[in-house]
């Protein structure tokens, strides 16, 4: 299985994705991880641009071939990006769900953003001002969308698995 998680910068993806790969022992498989990586290599442009998304699609198939469950953290915001999640799931002929993370509580997510330390070397992370004026394209109906404002991670994450039908690790 293929879980495909975004949500602005703040929303709490990155903690329920941590916390839901560790029940799991599923791969996590984090897109800031991967493009500060890039940054860090001495790549001559401070944007990665797409690099760090290919990379990350390439890293979760490979897992996905092996039989393992992969959790996919990113904002994925952009409609292309999860079209390449889907893909992904398809080439490897594993379901994909989506998740949506959301912080209904506008002034709780202004606070996460501009409180929260980074805990990848040398990640720089957006200003509230980047954050409400990304660009996000509307999801639709297909994923499930988790409001973290008024709910503690591990009440999410039990309820993520009662619904996903899910509560092992995968043996191997």
């Amino acid at each position: 299985m293929l879980i495909i998680f975004g949500g602005l910068p703040g929303s709490g993806k990155t903690t329920l994705a941590r916390a839901l790969a560790k029940r799991l022992g599923a791969v996590h498989v984090r897109v800031d991880t991967i493009e500060q990586a890039i940054k860090a290599s001495g790549v001559p442009s401070r944007d990665v641009g797409p690099a760090g998304y290919v990379v990350a699609y390439g890293v979760a198939e490979d897992n996905l071939t092996l039989g393992r469950m992969v959790i996919a953290d990113s904002v994925n915001s952009l409609q292309i990006t999860r079209d390449a999640w889907l893909a992904v799931s398809a080439r490897s002929a594993v379901t994909a769900v989506e998740i949506e993370v959301i912080c209904s509580d506008k002034i709780e997510h202004r606070r996460r953003v501009e409180t929260r330390k980074t805990d990848v070397e040398g990640l720089v992370k957006p200003t509230w001002q980047e954050t409400v004026d990304r660009v996000y394209d509307y999801w639709g109906q297909r994923p499930i969308v988790v409001d973290t404002a008024a709910k503690e991670v591990q009440e999410i994450v039990d309820a993520l698995i009662a619904r996903l039908g899910i509560d092992r690790p995968l043996s191997i």
